[in-house]
């Protein structure tokens, strides 16, 4: 899980660097605006996946 964390940081990275490039005219900002905004979007929906509350075990209840 790490893994994906640290990947998905240097995504976010590297879009920011295309976000950078396209404000000065050397990238499309209708390409990099969306793709910041999923990689940022991807990587706060991957954090708070892994905290989800799975519920209660039904087994142990009598």
């Amino acid at each position: 899980m790490i893994i994906i964390v640290i990947i998905n940081i240097l995504v976010i990275i590297a879009c920011f660097v295309l976000l950078i490039m396209s404000l000065l005219n050397l990238f499309p900002k209708w390409i990099a605006f969306p793709l910041l905004l999923l990689s940022i979007l991807f990587f706060v929906h991957l954090l708070n996946e892994r905290r989800r509350f799975k519920g209660f075990n039904s087994a142990n209840r009598v």
